[in-house]
This record gives structure tokens, C-alpha cells and sequence, in this order.
């Protein structure tokens, strides 16, 4: 009998499908993912703005850049000359154009003078970035990068678009030249982006798949609420955290999910991802009923919320409610399971030995529960590859990840992108 039941849950876990929809769980581990639903609760809602949104709309100019008249000549009932007549505004309206844009040619020149006194010749030295006879400005260097690695936009398209909207003729070699010159620009603060996550207090991390000049690689990321550090990778495992975070993070709250890689780094303490632990417990409770995956879910759920319960004082001091859900998930993971599939006996064993690193985020304010900040660091990868293809070499993945680290540090500290890029790409050598 205990063999038939084995097989008939196994013909159910086939039934249900299998598709990978978490990072660290190959899809041939995969429970119920066809059926699985999203851990968004519906709020009953109806789409777009809510009641007492403050919307926002397009604003008339107090003083316009260009002013158009429309005076009548003539009247339009009899006839009669009316342009020796005064004229009263009736009405103005506005129109947001945008003119036309050519590139623009600057010459520099040097030039030189005889000294009247001594006969030396003195000539004005020219600015130490032109170093050809004819090169690209800082300006295009920036726009190249900001579409290419903000706006994802490919080599030949933004050759186009230069072309068709600013009149610039530039091929798509010059294109990767001027990339590879903004991210030796980017590099010095690339570098303080690291060293500041190094002694943040904490800090999350994630990693994905994808593909350098047909090679499987991967992107690492590590970031604050400040700051966003990405790195590409042949190596998705420990070798690549100990090249960039050789210390790991003495100081931080470490926030990932359970890739053995992640959980071996050395932090102060660790955080699991909640939302990556309830969503295998929906699957459980999906495909196969599990009790015990329920009342583990409620139990992540309840977390959460008192999460948001929680005051600076709690903090502070031995809280009667965090106490209440420590001793329920004590119970939990000594609990017997109601189903005997190895999966979710596994599943107990990792929570288990993880124990210390569930609930980390109940004790530290600025600890999430969760580690989306990681996973919309990393997601623009994603994005980037399905506008643009995979990276044509290793050295371009790395490229992007400089770039698109300084971008998104950038953004998260409401700066303006493209006057960021622009910025450090004029910058001088020191």
C-alpha cells in the first residue's frame, strides 16, 4: 500500500508540471510550478489610479520659449481692413515641441605668440582629452552608454537612431569604442560602490544566468537601499563572492536565498528570503496538500505582518510576539511531517539547519523580510538580453555590469541619469 501511495503522489506531482520559477531550484526539482499561484493577495482594487491619488498632467509654462500671434487681418463678416486696429488676447494655448537637433562640430584651436621680450614662442596647449584629429565628445559617449546600457537599445538600432534624430553618422565599432571608454571612466567609482557595500550595515544578493559570446555565464549582484553592485561571471558559485568580497561581510545582515554559495559567506548574521520559502511552500500545499507547509506558510505570513507591527522600542528589547513566533517555528520544525515525500522532508532539513537565519529580520529595523531589492537589481539583465541578445563576450557582460552599477546606484539616489553619465565621462584624469 505505502508503495501505491508513493506512486500515486508522483503521478500527481507529474500532472501538475514542472517549470523552474525560482533561482536556486532546477527545474527537474521543481513541485507543482504549472499551478502555482502568485503570493500577491487581492486587495479587490479596480486597475489605475485610486481614490486620492495625486495624479499628475502636463503643465503650461509661465514663460513659453516661443510665442506665435494670430491677429485677424480682416473682417469675416463684411469685409472691412483691420490691421490699423488694436488687438485684445483672447486665448493661448500651448504646444511641447521638440526642434530639430544636428550634431554639433567644435574646433579647437591652438594658437601661438612671439614673446617681445625673450623670442620664446608660446603656444596655448590644447585640452588633454583630444587626442585625434576628430573624436567623439563626452556628450555622445554618454548618450551612447545611456541607451545602450539604461534603455537597452542594440548596436544597429542605435546606430539608426543617431543617425535619423541627431543627423550622427557612427558605426557600430564606435559605438563599443565609446563603451569601453565610458566604463574606464566608471571604474574609480564602480570601486567606491564596493568598498561602501563592504561596510554597509546590510546588505542583499542574488545572482542569474547569461549567455557571453555563447558561453553560460552569470551576474552577481550586491546591493543597499544607496547602492547597486553588479559583476559578470563564467562562475555562479563562492569562487566569484570571494573575488569581489574576499572578507565577506563582517559588519552586515547578509539577505539571499538558500544557494549554498550565498550562505557560506561570512556576515555578522544571515537573512533568508521569505518570499523565495513561501513560494515553495505554496507549491507543497498546491501539489500536495501538505498540512505542514500550510501551517509553515501562515507562520512566514504572520512574520511579516508583525514585521510591520514592530516599533523602535521592540527592537530594543525582548518582544513578547517575536518570542511567540520563534517557539512556533521551534515546534514546526520538530514537527512530523503529514506527507512522506522526500522533497518536503529535504525542504524541513534545510529550514532546519538554517534555523538561526529565518527570523533575523524581526530583530534588526532595517532588515527586510524578503530579498526583492536583489532581484530588481539583477532583473535588468534579463531585460537587457531579451531587447538585445546575449552579451557578444565576456568583456561586454562586464561593461554592463559597471556601467549599469553606476546607473543604478545612480537612480537610487533620484539623480538624473544621462547628466551622471555625462559628468563622470568628462571628467579629467587626475
Amino acid at each position: 500500500m505505502k508503495i501505491v501511495e508513493v506512486l500515486q503522489e508522483e503521478i500527481h506531482l507529474l500532472r501538475n508540471g514542472k517549470n523552474s520559477g525560482t533561482s536556486h531550484t532546477p527545474p527537474s526539482h521543481q513541485i507543482g510550478r504549472a499551478n502555482a499561484k502568485s503570493l500577491r493577495i487581492k486587495t479587490g482594487r479596480k486597475p489605475g489610479g485610486q481614490h486620492g491619488h495625486e495624479g499628475s498632467t502636463l503643465q503650461i509654462k509661465e514663460v513659453p520659449d516661443q510665442t506665435i500671434n494670430y491677429i485677424p487681418q480682416y473682417c469675416n463678416g463684411c469685409g472691412e481692413d483691420l490691421q490699423h486696429i488694436v488687438s485684445i488676447l483672447k486665448e493661448s494655448r500651448q504646444e511641447v515641441v521638440i526642434p530639430p537637433i544636428q550634431a554639433c562640430y567644435i574646433e579647437h584651436r591652438s594658437h601661438s605668440k612671439v614673446c617681445a621680450q625673450c623670442g620664446k614662442v608660446c603656444t596655448a596647449a590644447l585640452p588633454g582629452h583630444l587626442t585625434a584629429p576628430i573624436q567623439y565628445g563626452g556628450s555622445v559617449g554618454a548618450l551612447v552608454s545611456y541607451l545602450s546600457v539604461y534603455q537597452y537599445i542594440p548596436y544597429y538600432r542605435m546606430s539608426v537612431l543617431l543617425k535619423d534624430l541627431f543627423g550622427l553618422p557612427i558605426s557600430q565599432g564606435s559605438i563599443d569604442n565609446l563603451l569601453e571608454r565610458a566604463t574606464q571612466k566608471a571604474l574609480p567609482m564602480y570601486n567606491t560602490i564596493q568598498q561602501k557595500i563592504q561596510q554597509s550595515q546590510v546588505v542583499g544578493s542574488d545572482e542569474t544566468g547569461a549567455s557571453f559570446g555563447g558561453k553560460k555565464g552569470w551576474f552577481h549582484t550586491w546591493q543597499t537601499t544607496a547602492l547597486t553592485f553588479i559583476a559578470a561571471s563564467l562562475n555562479r558559485g563562492y569562487k566569484t563572492i570571494e573575488q569581489y568580497f574576499a572578507d565577506g561581510f563582517p559588519l552586515a545582515v547578509y539577505v539571499s536565498d538558500c544557494w549554498a554559495a550565498q550562505l557560506k559567506v561570512v556576515a555578522f548574521l544571515h537573512q533568508l528570503c521569505i518570499a523565495h520559502l513561501l513560494r515553495e511552500l505554496r507549491n507543497f500545499e498546491d501539489a500536495l496538500g501538505c498540512k505542514w507547509s500550510i501551517a509553515m506558510k501562515h507562520l512566514l505570513q504572520d512574520a511579516i505582518a508583525l514585521k510591520k507591527q514592530l516599533t523602535p522600542q521592540d527592537y530594543l528589547q525582548s518582544c513578547t510576539a517575536v518570542n511567540q513566533i520563534e517557539e512556533r517555528l521551534t515546534q514546526l520544525l520538530q514537527a512530523d511531517h503529514c506527507t512522506s515525500h522526500k522533497k518536503v522532508q529535504a525542504f524541513n532539513k534545510r529550514l532546519t539547519k538554517n534555523k538561526n537565519s529565518i527570523l533575523t529580520f524581526l530583530y534588526h529595523p532595517k532588515v527586510p523580510p524578503d530579498n526583492n531589492g536583489s532581484e530588481q537589481a539583477i532583473r535588468n539583465v534579463k531585460v537587457k538580453a531579451k531587447i538585445s541578445g546575449q552579451f557578444r563576450s565576456e568583456r561586454g557582460a562586464t561593461r554592463f555590469a559597471i556601467l549599469r552599477s553606476v546607473i543604478d546606484t545612480t537612480i537610487k539616489n533620484t539623480r538624473n541619469v544621462f547628466e551622471a553619465l555625462t559628468l563622470l565621462i568628462n571628467l579629467e584624469p587626475e
